[in-house]
């Protein structure tokens, strides 16, 4: 039996969300703890799964928050490396109406690309059933080593391995090079979640079956999930598809981390049955949960420290 459920590497940011304007008419902005794949298992851990992340912030008052943010959110932070010289990486995020968002990022460099081939735990990737990842930790050289190096260790162990591309143009220098690696990560996962906007720069395909027909006929991923925003969500699985509507809220604020909490409710899902054996019904079953925590994350400013429970999420949509 493996210790941990799920352990994920990458980035853990301060996202900087605005909240409100000053006196002078100034926009205010709250230091969110963030990073998509400690958002994946900050969902997990409120779901009761045990969780590892593996990353790197600046040894910094920034770093120390995030770290003690990891903590309070159930996910093991012991693998957690802070770097000396090179600051926690930041993200500012610009709320339209409607809850969509935009992102500057002040990471040139940022910490999380200081991970290292040689800071990766090796015993923790084998002691986790599933492993995921995003793209963000295959921007640049150094950190793109270590991520490979962790894939490749994931691999071996015979861990699932879930990825999702979250592609952040401004953070890559040639969005060519963008595709290169998250083809990279395509070719060694078995869950893929994927945005709709993701799916048709990646495919070309406007219509997002026939990019997932795209997908499959290069990589064949057992698993894809197509994450529709207010179109809902679908899962492709095995030749058959399935459809579920969205939960639209009325007191949406902005939808940063709704994808994450998505892919840390399909992951859950995943824990319970495995991917071998996945009925229509529950795939069903599980879209309309990820659905609804998506749903509810949306009502919240920032994501890693406010998941729903799963009483929440079920009262959501019951």
């Amino acid at each position: 039996m493996k210790k941990y459920d799920v352990t994920a590497l990458g980035e853990l940011l301060i996202d900087f969300t605005e909240n409100g304007v000053s006196g002078q008419g100034n926009p205010l902005f709250e230091a969110n703890p963030g990073g998509a794949p400690c958002n994946v298992l900050a969902m997990l851990s409120k779901l009761g799964r045990n969780t590892a992340f593996i990353g790197k912030v600046g040894k910094d008052v920034f770093g120390e928050r995030l770290k003690t943010a990891l903590e309070e959110a159930g996910i093991d932070a012991q693998y957690l490396r802070m770097d000396e010289k090179i600051h926690t990486t930041l993200a500012l995020v610009h709320t339209f109406p409607g809850g969509d968002r935009e992102f500057s990022f002040y990471r040139n460099p940022g910490a999380d690309m200081m991970l290292t081939e040689e800071e990766i735990p090796e015993e923790l990737i084998r002691n986790s059933r599933i492993f995921h990842f995003g793209s963000i930790s295959m921007t640049h050289e150094k950190v793109r080593n270590a991520t490979r190096k962790a894939v490749q260790i994931a691999e071996q162990a015979g861990c699932m391995i879930s990825f999702d591309p979250n592609l952040r143009a401004p953070l890559w220098d040639d969005l060519n090079e963008a595709r290169e690696q998250i083809q990279w990560g395509l070719k060694h996962c078995h869950i893929l979640k994927i945005s709709d906007n993701e799916i048709t720069w990646l495919t070309g395909k406007k219509d997002y079956t026939e990019g997932v027909e795209w997908l499959n006929n290069r990589y064949r991923i057992p698993l894809v999930l197509v994450s529709m925003g207010k179109a809902g969500s679908r899962a492709y699985y095995k030749g058959n598809i399935i459809e579920v509507p969205p939960i639209l809220r009325e007191d949406t604020i902005e939808t940063t981390g709704a994808g994450d909490t998505f892919c840390g409710c399909i992951l859950n899902g995943i824990l319970e049955k495995g991917l071998e054996q996945l009925t229509d019904e529950y795939l069903k079953e599980m879209l309309m949960f990820a659905n609804s925590a998506a749903s509810v994350i949306t009502t919240r400013r920032g994501a890693l420290r406010v998941m729903p429970s799963r009483e929440e999420i079920e009262g959501n949509f019951s």
